[in-house]
């Protein structure tokens, strides 16, 4: 009985955590190559999710620090979780060879080889084996760093987001990646990062493309340098990750104090419209749906009653029974229409829908029910008469840190 006990406790607690998968591919280009797979803690528990994919080049010593950063930002829901890729390449020589370029700076022998590779091979086992969707990043130190800009010499690179740490950059990368993202289309996120003790040589030729990248008129892309002071080759690569990953998912963020005061607050009109477009942002930009997080429907409800624009609880409740249907959300942001336009008789009716809906969060039936119960007996108002105040026990509050 232990044994069996301490097997379901070992089979729990490992769906709970990422998970690591040594894996080896057969390339005809390469040879026998091996990378990790890590994929993340809601993997085996929600089967009809797909992740955004990082591949993270020098992944022996890259994976821990990237790794480390995105677990802390999704259990805050501060990032999105995603399939990490790291290939092995400290074996001896193997990064200098997988980086390999001629004279005039394109990728040549078995540079040429890996650069396929990438696309040709490993992504493509990839998205077989795993639940990926189309955002792709990619992440390298000094050499791979200066490696991984090739992508965008193609004009449908494969990569969505490139992290390029201290790059050691082939002939005229410095232009041609300026020349490149001047021309992209499709949404690219360009993040590039360099420390104060680092060789002048990585340091002049970032400075370069940076300033070539900052005179590009009218950019379609978005792109971040940081040239950290006092960091040396290798400690900037603890500071500029989590900048790096928190540039590139700018807005995936709920709804903070800051944004609520300085961003919703100041509104005029239009706060379930703010909710909605920041999720339909998110979907455009990195290619999957979220379901609004109940933080910001409370975010926006405080703005609506703050403000006293009760017309919009009944598109907040429409929004609401969209992505949450069969609750009690949608109805109660309906019935506390209702109730604060002085309807009292129709939020009775409304509050009491509840019985049949399922709770969510502090959105019991018994809430509901006591909401309505509070209401018997209170005649109609005119519809010109000044609606009440906003009792205290209603669950409206202003966005809060916390983790839901």
């Amino acid at each position: 009985m232990k044994t069996k006990l301490f097997l379901f406790a070992l089979l729990v607690s490992s769906c709970l955590f990422a998970q690591r998968t040594p894996e080896t591919i057969e390339s005809k280009k390469l040879g026998t190559r091996t990378f990790t797979v890590v994929t993340p803690a809601s993997y085996a528990t929600s089967p009809e999710k797909s992740y955004p994919t990082l591949l993270i080049l020098d992944g022996e010593y890259l994976l821990d620090p990237f790794e480390g950063i995105l677990k802390y930002g999704a259990y805050w829901d501060d990032l999105p979780e995603m399939i990490i890729i790291a290939v092995n390449q400290n074996n001896g020589e193997t990064r200098f060879a997988d980086s390999e370029f001629d004279e005039a700076g394109f990728p040549s022998g078995t540079g040429a080889n890996f650069f396929e590779f990438i696309g040709q091979e490993l992504y493509p086992y990839v998205d077989k084996t795993y639940r990926t969707i189309p955002f792709r990043m990619i992440a390298g130190h000094d050499t791979t760093a200066g490696f991984l800009n090739f992508y965008l010499y193609k004009d449908n690179p494969i990569f969505n987001a490139y992290i390029s740490l201290a790059p050691e950059m082939a002939p005229e990368m410095e232009k041609r990646v300026a020349e490149r993202l001047a021309k992209m289309t499709k949404p690219v996120f360009y993040y590039q990062a360099t420390g104060e003790g680092d060789l002048k040589e990585i340091n002049e030729k970032a400075a370069e493309l940076d300033a070539n990248i900052k005179a590009i008129p009218n950019a379609t892309f978005k792109y971040q340098n940081d040239a950290f002071k006092g960091a040396s080759h290798y400690s900037l690569v603890a500071k500029a990750i989590p900048n790096a990953i928190y540039f590139i998912f700018d807005g995936y963020q709920p709804i903070s104090m800051v944004e609520f005061q300085d961003k919703i607050l100041k509104l005029d009109a239009g706060y379930t419209d703010y909710l909605v477009a920041k999720y339909d942002e998110l979907e455009k930009r990195f290619g999957f749906k979220m379901k609004p997080r109940l933080s910001d429907f409370k975010a926006i409800e405080a703005a609506i009653m703050k403000n006293k624009a009760y017309n919009e609880l009944l598109t907040l409740s429409d929004y609401a029974n969209k992505h949450y249907p069969k609750t009690t959300l949608g109805t109660y942001h309906e019935a506390l229409y209702y109730e604060k336009t002085g309807n009292y008789k129709r939020a009775i009716k409304t509050y009491q829908r509840a019985f049949t809906q399922e709770p969510i969060r502090e959105i019991t039936k018994d809430f509901m029910l006591n909401r309505a119960e509070a209401l018997k007996g209170k005649p109609d108002k005119p519809t010109e008469e000044a609606p009440a105040e906003v009792p205290a026990e209603t669950p409206t509050e202003e966005p809060t840190e916390k983790k839901e």
